[in-house]
């Protein structure tokens, strides 16, 4: 198993930066894939983009060209790099791991605001 620790949440003006971390409990070349996920009040989780093991991302269409997602091998991390931020970016961001037994494993959650 593995447990999942988040940090960087916060609050920011809209078209502000903002970047999450995600550090996992073993090595992060034991995970098949990473991911983050988001859900805003009322609203089902949805996922927000993936990194697998051999540095293949995916985003969705919404914060595809805003967000990006890389990793620091050496520090055993992995960020979510938020940039043009919108008002309905608003949500409370999940971390996601995918081992290679295909079992997944969640983080606590981190709140991002963004208003003025």
């Amino acid at each position: 198993q593995v447990q999942l620790v988040e940090s960087g949440g916060g609050l920011v003006q809209p078209g502000g930066s903002l970047r999450l971390s995600c550090v996992p409990s073993r090595s992060i070349y034991t995970i098949k894939a990473m991911g983050w996920y988001r859900q805003a009040p009322g609203k089902e989780r949805e996922l927000v983009g993936t990194i697998s093991s051999g540095d293949s991302t995916f985003y969705a269409d919404s914060v595809k060209g805003r967000f990006t997602i890389p990793r620091d091998n050496a520090k055993n991390t992995v960020y979510l790099q938020m940039n043009s931020l919108k008002p309905e970016d608003t949500a409370v961001y999940y971390c996601n791991a995918i081992l290679y037994n295909d079992r997944s494993y969640w983080g606590q959650g981190t709140q991002v605001t963004v208003s003025s």
